[in-house]
């Protein structure tokens, strides 16, 4: 049990920013999968909705990654983080219009089952690019300090404190 408990403390910090990063995220599915199903029609095809959607989605998780899930994260200036958050949400929207693009055009499967499907694996896969991609590059882990000397490490390994690592 206390390994469980280990490793649940070693990886706390990750676990509650996934978990925040998921609830934005939910948020931001709504508005994606919700707003194309209900703008795709013969005027605005699958990926012309997806990328409407997309985009009002994007502001709404722009708000809630930055004042909340990411919150405690270094700032380096609004300008910054908006421009690379839109960027790479970007990125993440070129894979959603990928998975779609496959579907509709080269299997040749325009049923809002199959464009669904390819909706739901591409918000997937966009989402875990999404999460890796905010956290390397657009709101920075915050400094550790400096590394602890070895009298330093011993005094809190001792204390059962948690011991900042040099690598972080």
């Amino acid at each position: 049990m206390s390994s469980i408990g280990d490793l649940f403390g070693r990886f706390r910090h990750l676990i509650h920013e996934g978990a925040r990063f998921g609830v934005v995220g939910a948020v931001g599915f709504v508005i994606t999968d919700g707003g194309t199903n209900l703008l795709q029609s013969p005027l605005h095809g699958w990926l012309k909705a997806n990328v409407i959607a997309t985009v009002a989605a994007m502001i709404v998780t722009f708000l809630g990654s930055r004042y909340w899930t990411f919150r405690h994260r270094e700032r380096s200036g609004m300008g910054r983080e908006t421009v690379l958050f839109f960027v790479l949400n970007g990125v993440g929207l070129g894979i959603q219009l990928a998975c779609i693009g496959i579907t509709n055009y080269a299997f040749g499967r325009t049923d809002r089952l199959a464009a669904n499907i390819a909706l739901l694996v591409g918000i997937c896969l966009g989402t875990l690019f999404r999460f890796w991609s905010y956290r390397k590059w657009v709101w920075l882990a915050p400094d550790a300090g400096p590394p602890l000397d070895p009298v330093e490490f011993a005094a809190e390994q001792s204390a059962g404190t948690e011991v900042r690592s040099q690598g972080s």
